[in-house]
């Protein structure tokens, strides 16, 4: 109960936000708020860095050449839903975006913690620094967000993408994807967008 009068302080982000192209949505992303809800408590945190992956012309996506499987099948229903996959001993959590039929999603690389920070050092079992959430696979576990989440809306509990802050124009950067290198092409698409200078954006640009 307690987490359910949390969650509302939250503002939930509605339809039209997410039935953008997927790059606007990538960087619109930035800023919101990333918020999981569960029997422990509710963890949230800004979206500071996110990465677009736009099927099935994109080579780096799982669903290059109309891929079409048991973990991708949400990609091809409407934007807002939770595409949570795993990577070695990881969930990944993803916005899928586009159109129906139009496999398109959002990774969402790093958060700034907001609430629950004591919660998110427990199951990080760390302190409070910029490695507990500056990474895709660190922030799903501070949040506690699993494979449970798979198909679920991003519009309503227990997993919210909620209003936070609108980051000024010059302070959003754009560059190419992480760890993508053998996709051809597509490893320099600048498909990749974070806030400037945020100390929780996973990797920086190089000066």
């Amino acid at each position: 109960m307690d987490g359910e009068l949390v969650l509302q302080n939250y503002k939930a982000k509605d339809n039209d936000f997410f039935e953008v192209p997927t790059l606007e949505l990538a960087r619109n992303l930035l800023g919101c708020l990333l918020v999981k809800n569960t029997d422990e408590g509710v963890a949230a945190g800004y979206i500071v860095e996110t990465e677009a992956y736009i099927g099935p012309k994109d080579r780096a996506a799982h669903s290059y050449g109309g891929r079409r499987t048991k973990r991708t099948e949400i990609m091809y229903h409407e934007a807002g839903l939770a595409y949570v996959y795993q990577m070695h001993t990881h969930c990944l959590v993803n916005v899928v975006s586009g159109k129906i039929d139009a496999p398109e999603a959002i990774l969402i690389r790093a958060i700034e913690p907001y609430h629950g920070i004591e919660l998110m050092k427990t199951r990080r079992q760390m302190e409070h620094s910029i490695q507990l959430t500056n990474g895709p696979g660190k922030l799903t576990k501070a949040l506690g967000i699993g494979m449970e989440d798979y198909g679920h809306s991003f519009m309503e509990p227990p997993l919210l993408i909620a209003d936070g802050f609108v980051p000024d124009a010059y302070a959003v950067e754009q560059g190419k994807r992480i760890g993508i290198e053998n996709t051809g092409e597509a490893k320099d698409y600048p498909w990749r967008f974070w806030i400037k200078d945020n100390p929780y954006v996973s990797k920086r640009l190089k000066k």
